[in-house]
């Protein structure tokens, strides 16, 4: 297991976006672009695939302690940041969602049936597909 492969996995756990990676080297004032860490992340047989250094996943290590535990001057609960980063992330994935073309759905409840035994189906007859057969099995 490479450094690429464990700097993958943080951000995979941690549910980290690029922007806030970039955040977390930063905390450390250690600057990276955001195509250059695309590129730490990609497969290795990609043309610009970038090999991850001990400096760079160091200083990401760094930057997530300061990140998630804070200084000693203003210490931070570490579930506390993950929590608001689910949160993040959740709201993003529903703000992101694609809106479909067409007429706009609504969330208006339907009227229920007058009848709801009327709404039930009925279940299908069963067929037999073989015949009843029976067995002697020497008895008389």
């Amino acid at each position: 297991m490479n450094n690429n492969d464990v700097f993958k996995k943080l951000r995979v756990a941690l549910q980290l976006r690029d922007e806030q990676i970039i955040e977390i080297l930063a905390l450390v004032d250690f600057r990276m672009e955001k195509p250059e860490l695309n590129a730490l992340f990609r497969a290795q047989d990609h043309p610009n695939f970038m090999e991850c250094g001990d400096q760079v996943l160091r200083n990401f290590l760094n930057g997530l302690i300061i990140h998630l535990r804070g200084t000693k001057e203003e210490p931070k609960n570490a579930m506390d940041v993950i929590n608001k980063n689910k949160e993040e992330v959740k709201a993003r994935l529903f703000s992101d969602k694609p809106k479909s073309s067409g007429a706009p759905k609504t969330l208006a409840k339907k009227k229920p049936a007058s009848n709801p035994k009327s709404r039930e189906k009925k279940p299908a007859p069963k067929v037999q597909v073989v015949e009843k057969v029976q067995y002697k099995n020497g008895k008389k």
